[in-house]
């Protein structure tokens, strides 16, 4: 692959991305990204949910004790409410580095497949607008994809009942309004 961007947009390298040269391995990341990644690990573990259950079983099992006051409610109600507040950022944290190494890996799929255009690189670093421009053109191709699949009979009853019409083996198909509302 030439590490340089040839003229059909094909072959740039992943360094020349701006943006992702921070997903090197090399880097111990940040304090919270450290402590983040470890939190996230052992809240998802089997151990963690059994400890949770435990507490809450103490917590029942205490009432009695407490004559089921405001107080009993209280504490189990402050300590779930600080959990769910930290796990907010906690679950933030670990959607969004997932989606950057989602995002990385499909860029560099994109990036070495000779057939792929580059330009779809960083598309979600695009506005609404352009990303919606870019949406529907390949629901176009999809729609065209699916139709070189079909049967000749499946085509004419999609096409009868979408209003396209065929001549001399080529389809027409009814252009649509691009205006949203």
């Amino acid at each position: 692959m030439p590490a340089h961007r040839r003229a059909d947009g094909h072959g740039a390298p992943a360094s020349s991305r701006p943006g992702r040269a921070r997903a090197a391995r090399a880097t111990p990341g940040t304090l919270f990204g450290r402590v983040s990644k470890h939190a996230s690990r052992s809240a998802g573990s089997p151990w963690t949910f059994a400890f949770a259950l435990a507490v809450v079983l103490a917590w029942l099992a205490v009432a009695p004790f407490f004559r089921f006051s405001d107080s009993w409610q209280l504490a189990i109600n402050t300590a779930t409410t600080i959990v769910t507040f930290l796990m907010v950022f906690l679950i933030q944290n670990t959607q969004n580095r997932g989606t950057e190494a989602i995002q990385i890996k499909l860029d560099e799929l994109i990036r070495v497949t000779e057939a792929a255009s580059n330009t779809l690189l960083d598309l979600e670093e695009l506005d609404e607008k352009t990303l919606e421009l870019h949406r529907r053109r390949y629901e176009r191709l999809a729609e065209i994809a699916r139709r070189e699949q079909q049967t000749p009979s499946e085509r004419i009853d999609h096409d009868t009942a979408s209003g396209a019409t065929h001549h001399a083996g080529t389809t027409s198909v009814p252009r649509q309004s691009t205006t949203s509302h």
